[in-house]
């Protein structure tokens, strides 16, 4: 798109400049036909007078002067066509080169864009892998989470029935300790009997 608008400027600066030359050119040819019509008449009026040299003389020198105009004004315009052109050419060629770092600019700007979205695609992998494993984490996790939950409910549950028969094992000896001290009192009583009956 950017090389079709250089072209068409080019294309406007080279249609305005060839309507300049070509107004130029009738300028100069309008004047030269006045000249040259300024040079018939008095070219008539000479052969009708004849024996006035020294208006033949200015005449001659008039016609000198307007063909070194003329000549100049020829000069001049060659040499601004040629100026114009050269301007011209090397606006174009500025207009290629620019047009040249465009496209190479582009087209490093292509392959960095290019390695950045290889770049993306790998990060976009490497994402998925990792929430990928996340996920396989967060459902062991979560296994291993109901596993030890069950496990703790289980142990409290041996815990409270340890403590319930150690409080039945406690409650078993407490009573063996009373039976033991009932029969150790019975047992004394009766030695402190039969000690009695000896001494008698």
């Amino acid at each position: 798109a950017r090389n079709c608008m250089l072209r068409l400027d080019l294309e406007r600066k080279l249609e305005s400049l060839q309507e300049e030359i070509n107004f130029l050119r009738k300028v100069h040819e309008e004047e030269l036909r006045e000249l040259q019509e300024q040079l018939v008449q008095q070219q008539v009026h000479i052969e009708m007078d004849m024996s006035k040299p020294d208006l033949t003389a200015a005449l001659r020198e008039i016609r000198i002067q307007y063909e070194s105009m003329a000549s100049n004004n020829m000069h001049e315009t060659e040499e601004w066509y040629k100026s114009k052109f050269a301007d011209l050419t090397d606006a174009a060629a500025r207009n290629i080169e620019a047009l040249r770092l465009a496209k190479q600019e582009a087209n490093e700007y292509r392959r960095q864009l290019q390695a950045l979205t290889c770049d993306l695609e790998s990060l976009r992998g490497m994402n998925e892998s990792l929430e990928r494993q996340l996920r396989e984490l967060e459902d062991r996790y979560a296994i291993e989470t109901a596993s030890c939950q069950d496990t703790v409910i289980r142990l409290e549950e041996d815990i409270q029935n340890l403590k319930e028969e150690m409080a039945r094992h406690l409650q078993e000896y407490q009573d063996l300790l009373n039976v033991k001290l009932a029969l150790d009192i019975e047992i004394a009583t009766y030695r402190k009997l039969l000690e009695g009956e000896e001494s008698r």
